[in-house]
């Protein structure tokens, strides 16, 4: 009986999204995702967190949540979904998940606005405005039904690709949401006109929307304003304890040498990642202390350009034996599993993004007790406090010369690590960060704010407009 019903939830995973994009659903029957009992998180927040938490949910109760998103496999939106979905159902919050249809032109679309919007050169054409619509209606088609069924009360977007929604399927009473977790500044969208509109005409059917960070808040746009970093879920499979023979297993697999010190690169393969100053870095690093590179990530559907980063990686290092390029799997549980083995069995992480909206696999990493060596772009300044919590470095020479010092002064990688991890446990774990989800419900439902304001649930500081 048991083999059966493993049998059945395997084939109704590989069916997921449904037809109607839905990832996610109590009520269907859907709930292939799952967290740890809650009083497993106890020992990590405290006991008094979690109970703010749980006295947040309760005055929820009867609430509906629907998040909207543009993939289930890839990046830190999914990431978070994974986990922030079935949390908040645990809490007695009913939360659905649904995914958005795209063909590759529209993905080819929604890649463009995206570097549009981080401030790389271009024009949002007629063409691709008129892509993006009809993409956005065939969707807004597939979920009509189900969404009146539902009947939501809060409706949370994430990120450009499915902001269109909106226009087409908010209902009278709904709150709609937009979480925007790109790395965007004012002026960008001042200097780019045809994108300025097309945003900011989008974001007009919005109630409020989510900021990573003070510096990346729109103030022009009326509507309410929440600044809320992203989170890990601590007890994860890419972020819990791993023994030492679950790491072995993950390294030999891909035959990489224990006996030499690694130094590991996680995430998309993304031109705005970083990936050939990391490059560069190893190859300086290297001629003075012995040292290997690994470069690991998967390919996100909505990402077009991923394929063909990949492969120039590949192409520029394929005479390398000291680096590795490693496509990870897009099966969730194993790519879970063996990133948590890399980061683990890393000495230094190395994320030197030239564009980054928070960086979740900075935040893994320093949960994980490792020193990162990163830019002082977007908001990854939220996380890293330089020389104290990780650090900051703008070559490959700088970087080169952090990463022989950490190999050659393993004390300060470990203290630089230690309050790498408190920092995480105190500011960017899953109960607090939801807390500060269902605080934004409880307005919606109980109080009633200026359109113009601005709640921050972080204690960040003041961070100057950079720019490049």
């Amino acid at each position: 009986m048991e083999t059966q019903i493993k049998d059945v939830v395997e084939q109704v995973e590989k069916k997921l999204p449904l037809q109607d994009g839905t990832v996610y659903s109590r009520r269907k029957g859907l709930e292939s995702l799952s967290v740890c009992p809650l009083q497993d998180y106890i020992p990590i927040v405290g006991e008094e967190r979690m109970e703010v938490l749980e006295k947040l949910a309760r005055k929820l109760k009867g609430i509906k949540i629907l998040e909207i998103n543009s993939t289930a496999v890839g990046g830190g939106v999914a990431e978070m979904l994974y986990s922030q979905v079935p949390f908040l159902n645990a809490l007695g919050v009913e939360d659905e998940w649904k995914v958005m249809h795209g063909t590759k032109s529209f993905y080819e679309v929604t890649k463009t606005i995206h570097n549009l919007l981080q401030g790389k050169k271009g024009i949002l054409t007629l063409e691709m405005i008129r892509t993006y619509y009809n993409t956005l209606k065939q969707n807004a088609d597939l979920y009509s039904k189900d969404l009146r069924d539902y009947k939501p009360d809060i409706v949370i977007v994430h990120d450009p690709q499915p902001l269109g929604l909106a226009r087409y399927l908010k209902e009278k009473g709904q709150k709609w949401v937009w979480r925007f977790h790109i790395d965007v500044e004012d002026e960008t969208l001042e200097a780019n006109p045809a994108l300025y509109e097309f945003i900011t005409f989008c974001a007009d059917f919005y109630d409020a929307a989510i900021f990573s960070g003070a510096h990346y808040v729109v103030e022009y746009w009326p509507l309410h304003k929440y600044i809320i970093p992203p989170f890990i879920d601590p007890l994860s499979n890419k972020n819990k304890q791993l023994t030492q023979s679950e790491i072995t297993h993950v390294l030999e697999k891909y035959e990489i040498d224990q006996s030499i010190p690694m130094l590991v690169q996680i995430g998309r393969f993304d031109p705005w990642k970083g990936i050939d100053l990391t490059i560069q870095a190893h190859r300086i690093a290297r001629t003075e202390e012995r040292c290997q590179l690994i470069i690991a990530g998967n390919m996100a559907l909505d990402d077009p350009e991923g394929e063909a980063i990949f492969n120039q990686i590949c192409e520029k290092t394929k005479d390398d034996p000291d680096i590795h390029i490693i496509r990870l799997s897009n099966d969730r549980d194993v790519n879970a599993l063996e990133v948590n083995a890399l980061q683990r069995a890393a000495r230094v992480i190395l994320q030197p993004s030239t564009k980054e909206g928070f960086g979740l696999v900075i935040t893994e990493a320093m949960w994980k007790g490792k020193p990162v060596i990163t830019r002082e772009v977007g908001a990854i300044p939220i996380q890293v406090r330089d020389e104290e919590t990780g650090f900051f470095v703008t070559s490959a020479k700088k970087a080169a010369s952090k990463v022989i010092c950490l190999l050659r002064n393993p004390k300060e990688a470990e203290l630089v690590g230690e309050k790498a991890h408190e920092y995480v446990q105190e500011h960017f774990l899953m109960p607090d960060r939801v807390a500060d989800y269902l605080r934004i419900a409880n307005y919606f439902v109980h109080d009633k704010l200026d359109r113009y304001a601005i709640i921050s649930y972080h204690p960040w500081f003041k961070l100057s407009k950079r720019k490049g």
